[in-house]
This record gives structure tokens, C-alpha cells and sequence, in this order.
């Protein structure tokens, strides 16, 4: 896995998640502690989330805050979970990451701030929009309805 250095957020944005850095590193796998907290990104092709059966909601691993869902998940062929839009408007912030010698635009989750992955616009969709993001910083819940066919 590749780690960089978290994301140089503004100093003065608050969250309505904030643990001190021991305090996410208690609360997360290490794997998850890299992407959400250093921005580190997994290899392509490994994330369990990539491929998702069913609906349901995919929520920040971090803090649980409700990101995405299936209607706007679709397989881009990078290897990594993408969707052509948030669940609601405010959910993720954007702001340019200026990492590797290029300019992209970094998601983050507006509740807690983990990284997420990064926003492109080559989306097939009329969004236009490639959210392209980490398993590892998300957790999916299948819907009640998917959940009680499987029983």
C-alpha cells in the first residue's frame, strides 16, 4: 500500500467527528488508518468493495457517515470502487491535491475527514463524474430488503 501524507485540509475547518491521531489509530484497522487518515491508497484490483451485489449504502469507515449508494456505483475498470455521485449534496468535500507533480481533486468525508480517494471528470454518466474510491475507506450495508431475500 502507498502512503502519503495526509491531505493539507484548511487548519480552520472543524469536523463533526475529531479524534486525536492515537484515537484514530485505536479505532481503525492500520490499513484503514492509512487511507483515511494518510491518504494512502490500496492497490488496484484488491478492495472487497469493488465488486457489490444487491442495494444497500456505503458509509465512511471512519465515522459511518452515509457516502454513496449502489444506484450510483458503476465499474469504471480502474480497480477501484466509483460512483457517479454522492448520496446527498454536502457529504464530501473537494479540494485540489497537488501530489506527484499533478493537480487532482481529493475527496474527503465532511463528517470526519478521512480520505476517500480522488473526483475525476470522465464519468459515463450525465454527471460526468468519476468518484473514484478505496474499499478500505468505506464499509457497505446491504438494504433490509437485500438483506432479508439472502435469508
Amino acid at each position: 500500500m502507498f502512503t502519503r501524507k495526509a491531505a493539507k485540509l484548511d487548519p480552520e475547518m472543524t469536523f463533526e467527528v475529531a479524534k486525536s491521531d492515537d484515537e484514530w489509530m485505536q479505532a481503525l484497522t492500520p490499513e484503514r488508518y492509512d487511507v483515511l487518515r494518510r491518504a494512502g491508497t490500496e492497490p488496484a484490483w484488491s478492495g472487497e468493495l469493488l465488486h457489490v451485489e444487491g442495494e444497500g449504502v456505503f458509509r465512511c469507515a471512519g465515522c459511518q457517515a452515509e457516502l454513496f449508494d449502489t444506484d450510483s456505483k458503476f465499474d469504471s475498470g480502474s480497480g477501484w470502487p466509483s460512483f457517479d455521485r454522492a448520496k446527498a449534496a454536502g457529504t464530501i468535500l473537494e479540494h485540489t491535491d497537488r501530489s506527484f507533480g499533478m493537480a487532482r481533486t481529493e475527496i474527503v468525508c465532511a463528517r470526519c475527514g478521512g480520505h476517500l480517494g480522488h473526483v475525476f471528470p470522465d464519468g459515463p454518466t450525465d454527471t460526468g463524474l468519476r468518484y473514484c474510491v478505496n474499499s478500505l475507506s468505506l464499509t457497505y450495508e446491504p438494504s433490509e430488503d437485500a438483506a432479508s431475500s439472502e435469508d
